[in-house]
Parts: C-alpha cells; structure tokens; sequence
C-alpha cells in the first residue's frame, strides 16, 4: 500500500454484530468514500473460520481465505490502527450447530470428534478448538490484553477523586450472592506431586459415568482444579432472592456472569 492509499477493514461476525453491520456499515462506506477511503470486510464469523480450518474437506470454489490469520498479521504491524476489537465467543454446542448448519448447506466439513480415537480426529478436534471461544480473541488482541491503567491515569485519579455524590442511608438496595452450592463453595484442587495422566468423568445420581476428557497429561507440581453449580441450590438462591425483593418493595436485577475463557 502506498503512503497516499488509506483502507479501513470491517469485521463480519455473528449474531447481534451481523446485524449491526447491515445497518452500519453502508454508513461508514458512505463517509470514507467521500475521503478517499476504501472500506474492506473480512470474514472472521463463526463459519467463516470454520470454512477458512478445513480447506481440504471442500470443493474448489467453496474454500475461502483465512481471513483471522491475515488480520492477526496486520495487527503486529506498526502501521495498523486498531479501532474496535470484536469479541469473538462460540461454545461448544454453538460451533456444533455451526458445523450441522454448514453440512446441511453442501459444506462437507468434519463433524468434532468429542472422543478422538485416531491422529485425523485429534487433529480435527485441535483445529477446531483453536477457532471456538476467547482462543481466536488474543490472535487480534496482541499486546491489548495488559490493562494495567498508566501511571499519568493513576495521578489524575488520585488528584482529582471522582465524587459519588450524596448516599442516602435509607437506601433500600442490597446485593446478595450464593452461600453455598455454586462454582465458588464446591471448589478442589490438587498440586500434583509427579506427572500423570486423568481423566474427566461425569457421574449422575444414578452413578452412570460419562467421560468428558480422557487422557489428559499433567505435570509434576501441576495444579488440577474442579468446581460445579448444584442446580438445586442456584434455584433455591434465586427463589429466597426475588422473595426478598418482592417484600422490599425494590427492583430485583440479577447478574450473570460466564467465562468465555478456554483454560
């Protein structure tokens, strides 16, 4: 690109963000054009880098370009200014019905081995983990991922105390949170003292075991580390909550929070 040459590449994503873009984008198109700038797409959607993962599974005219890689190595460029990261999250489940949705389509993509038996379903599973969830988010993020405010913010801060205004002490509000039974109370974990190798089992009430990961190799001094939600409990919480609300007299708003890290 020459010095004179000015480009903009918008991101295609999923969900609430495609639909944004139906609306926004021909806005941004219609400002740059007037500036002598070209606005590009790039395809880094759910399917779309699904698509981009398995070249080999489809037609000629089906494969499309790896458009996640090619911005991951626009964005460690000196001459890249990042806008507006988008966060990109599927789940499990999601990508599944990502993957059906584009079978049905004509698009023979592999279907993700939960258990992979042999090297071809390992390496399937590996490609796809890599494109689901927060994996895909530091290929853009870089070096964004240090919060840390500078210390000209902290200053500012200390100098200039942002005022909460007047607090009433009748107040009404409260916040209230889980004693027991969620992810925080049930948690266990485990330094192992040699490398080892486990595997992850679901057992229900009626003791039927379901493996979630078998042969997971660790480390000697490794740290293991396992919590759940007692269904149970989290519909107890909520019931004793709302009821509380409901005889204060105050608006009830729950918080929910779910990681979209893969650990």
């Amino acid at each position: 690109m020459s010095a004179n040459e000015s480009r903009i590449i918008y991101t295609e994503t999923d969900e609430a963000p495609a639909l944004a873009t139906h609306s926004l984008l021909p806005i941004i198109q219609a400002f740059s054009r007037s500036a002598g700038v070209d606005v590009e797409t790039r395809d880094i959607s759910l399917a779309g880098r699904i698509l981009a993962n398995f070249p080999e599974f489809l037609q000629k005219e089906q494969r499309i370009p790896d458009a996640l890689a090619e911005l991951g190595t626009l964005a460690g460029q000196p001459e890249a200014n990042i806008i507006k990261l988008p966060n990109i999250s599927a789940s499990l489940p999601q990508l599944r019905e990502a993957i059906k949705e584009l079978r049905s389509m004509g698009f023979d993509v592999p279907l993700y081995p939960s258990n992979p038996a042999t090297d071809e379903d390992r390496d399937v599973q590996a490609r796809y983990d890599r494109i689901k969830g927060s994996a895909v988010n530091p290929v853009l993020r870089e070096g964004n991922s240090d919060r840390r405010a500078p210390a000209s913010v902290k200053e500012y801060a200390r100098s200039y105390p942002h005022s909460m205004g007047e607090w009433s002490s009748d107040s009404l509000s409260s916040v209230a949170h889980m004693e027991e039974g969620d992810f925080y109370g049930s948690e266990k974990s485990l330094t192992l003292s040699n490398a080892d190798v486990v595997d992850i089992e679901f057992v229900d009430a009626e003791g039927n075991v379901t493996p979630l990961k078998e042969g997971l190799k660790l480390l000697d001094g490794e740290v293991i580390d396992a919590s759940v939600m007692r269904a149970a409990s989290l519909r107890a919480f909520l019931d004793k909550t709302i009821q509380e609300a409901k005889e204060k007299g105050v608006l009830f708003s729950v918080h929910l929070k779910a990681t979209m890290m893969k650990v």
